[in-house]
C-alpha cells in the first residue's frame, strides 16, 4: 500500500494505485525471473525482460514518490516494458509467469493512466 502521508500521493488515488503495482509487478518479476533461470535458453527472454521490467517499475514507483518532473515519461517507458514483458511471460505455461503477466497487465494499465495525467 502506498505511504498515504505523502501529501502529493495521497491526493491522488490512480497514483497511490500505479505505485501499490509498480512494487507488486517488480516482485512477480523478480520471482519469474529467479524461477526462469534454472529453466534453460528457452526461458532466457522472459528473464532479460522481467529483470527489466523489476528495475524499471521500482524506479517509476521511487519517481512517483518524490513527485519528479520525469514521472510521466517513465510512466510510459514503464507501461511498454510490461506490455512487452506480459506478452513474453504469457507465452508459458508456467505459474509464476502467468503470476506475472497478471502484475504486469495491471502495472501497464495504471502506468499508462500516470503517462497521461
Amino acid at each position: 500500500m502506498a505511504l498515504t502521508r505523502i501529501d502529493h500521493v495521497s491526493e491522488n488515488e490512480k497514483m497511490q494505485e500505479c505505485i501499490d503495482n509498480c512494487f507488486e509487478a517488480a516482485q512477480a518479476c523478480e520471482w519469474c525471473a529467479d524461477e526462469c533461470a534454472g529453466e534453460g535458453e528457452e526461458m532466457a527472454e522472459c528473464l532479460r525482460l522481467c529483470r527489466d521490467v523489476a528495475d524499471l517499475t521500482t524506479m517509476h514507483a521511487r519517481f512517483m514518490a518524490r513527485d519528479s518532473n520525469y514521472s510521466a515519461e517513465l510512466a510510459e517507458a514503464c507501461a511498454g516494458a510490461c506490455e512487452e514483458c506480459a506478452e513474453e511471460c504469457e507465452r508459458h505455461d508456467d505459474e509464476h509467469c502467468q503470476v506475472c503477466a497478471d502484475a504486469l497487465r495491471d502495472c501497464a494499465e495504471t502506468c499508462r493512466d500516470m503517462a497521461s495525467a
